[in-house]
């Protein structure tokens, strides 16, 4: 047996991590997730110059943003930044051009370190093709159909958060936190693994044993624990909290849907017997009104069948969706790592997507992850909509400054071309056909004239326009 280097502190366990060293760092987002220990430790030795590689580098004191408080990075490869809301160090720096920024779509991401994890060079995707993502990127056409050619991620270390060790480095996750981590482990020269829990070998289960420990060099248990509490006001601060008040149009004009409403139709739209993915934001809340359906939710971070927000003291920290929110399992819940996720996506088995949007384009055409002033972050979106599944974008019908948002044609940075089947904003439910946008339902209290002068693109309505029921 090869037994492993089990460190006395995160300190010991990062020790040889030297200035301008490439670490990929475990985690899909949520305060609780994070190698917390390793990166404070990396803090206080103040190491720079470092090549961060993960799927965003969250907010508050148990993320990467630990680093960028000290100035260590040097750059950034990773899906999104920073939520809106929410103002970070590592979101400052990156705007201030202090931080080089690469942006990748998430399932891109994860396959490129798995390729890197394998020994390969790089593979070919269809996530991408017509948006800025293809820009200096080999295009080939494969059975009629474009693909982008993606280079593989290898790295110096990996830093992996895991739920318990054995003493030969087999690793075991938690729920939702598997996500990112077991090819991470694979990607690294050298993997430091922070776990919750070491045990002796023997004690797990080898069939439920996902990272074997070939593929990892250090242990360290976690001295860090986040208190639920705690959480709580973080995801408050971040705005994932629901807001039952509808928006009004214009002032003395009409109120539109308020989010659960406007969440409750684009359920309503669902099919039974389908797997749905529900992307940031208000998508989240569609999973609120699916309950006694035969609709399976499906999550980019490795969670098949989930349900609904928990009650407060019922939470699991380990149990959150793609967008951090802590969700409650169902009977038929399964978990697994981000890259059988995004395969589910990319092979239409997950056939229908509900996402947000900054503009929909009357060909279907979807703009959701960055705006012109700045900001944004690519997300899973590329990636989801790549597998031609049925989209429904989700969103308010018109922009704080006044603007619509379904538009002739984009003029923010493109997600997916011609992917959008559907849509439901706080003032009417459309279809998107070959035609263009196809308005079939009202919201209560307003007009199809109201509708209209909020719609930046020629509009059709049916003839068997009604308003929408609850």
């Amino acid at each position: 047996m090869a037994t492993k280097q089990i460190c006395d502190s995160a300190r010991d366990a990062v020790a040889d991590v030297h200035d301008g060293a490439s670490i990929l760092v475990h985690s899909f987002g949520p305060p609780q997730a994070w190698p917390t220990d390793c990166l404070l430790a990396l803090a206080e030795r103040g190491v720079k110059d470092l090549t961060i590689v993960c799927n965003t580098p969250g907010g508050g004191p148990t993320s990467v943003n630990v680093l960028a408080e000290k100035k260590q990075i040097r750059k950034l490869v990773c899906t999104y930044v920073t939520s809106p809301t929410l103002v970070t160090p590592i979101g400052d720096q990156v705007k201030a051009g202090a931080i080089e920024l690469e942006m990748v779509p998430q399932g891109t991401l994860i396959e490129r370190i798995r390729a890197g994890g394998s020994g390969l060079a790089g593979f070919f995707t269809p996530t991408g093709v017509g948006t800025e993502m293809a820009k200096g990127k080999e295009l080939r056409e494969i059975d009629g159909k474009p693909y982008l050619f993606e280079r593989a991620i290898r790295t110096d270390y990996a830093l992996v958060k895991a739920d318990r060790a054995d003493r030969a480095g087999n690793l075991v996750y938690r729920r939702g936190a598997r996500n990112f981590g077991p090819w991470m482990a694979s990607a690294a020269r050298t993997t430091i693994a922070e776990v919750s829990e070491i045990v002796d070998t023997g004690a797990l289960d080898p069939e439920a044993i996902v990272t074997p420990g070939i593929f990892v060099d250090r242990i360290v248990k976690t001295t860090t624990h986040l208190d639920i509490g705690i959480l709580r006001k973080i995801l408050l601060a971040v705005g994932r909290q629901n807001n039952m008040e509808g928006r009004v149009v214009r002032e003395s004009g009409p109120t539109g849907l308020p989010p659960d409403l406007m969440a409750m139709r684009a359920a309503a739209l669902l099919r039974d017997g389908e797997y749905v993915n529900l992307g940031l934001g208000l998508p989240t809340m569609v999973s609120n009104f699916i309950a006694g359906r035969d609709v399976t939710l499906h999550a980019e971070n490795g969670i098949l069948g989930y349900g609904p927000f928990p009650e407060e003291g019922s939470e699991d920290v380990d149990l959150y969706n793609a967008s951090g929110q802590l969700i409650t399992p169902l009977d038929e819940t399964s978990y697994f790592d981000s890259t059988v996720s995004f395969a589910m996506a990319r092979t239409a088995r997950v056939s229908t997507i509900v996402l947000g949007a900054f503009q929909v384009a009357q060909n279907g055409d979807l703009a959701n992850w960055s705006i012109p002033s700045g900001g944004g972050g690519i997300g899973g979106a590329m990636d989801l909509a790549a597998g031609g599944a049925r989209v429904i974008a989700l969103c308010y019908q018109l922009e704080r400054n006044g603007r619509s948002k379904l538009v002739d044609k984009l003029t923010y940075p493109v997600t997916a071309l011609g992917c959008v089947k559907a849509v439901v904003t706080d003032l009417a439910y459309f279809d998107v056909d070959t035609d263009g946008f196809l308005l079939r339902e009202i919201a209560p209290g307003v007009t199809v004239d109201e509708v209209k002068a909020a719609t930046g693109a020629p509009l059709r309505v049916a003839s068997d326009c009604r308003e929408m029921e609850f």
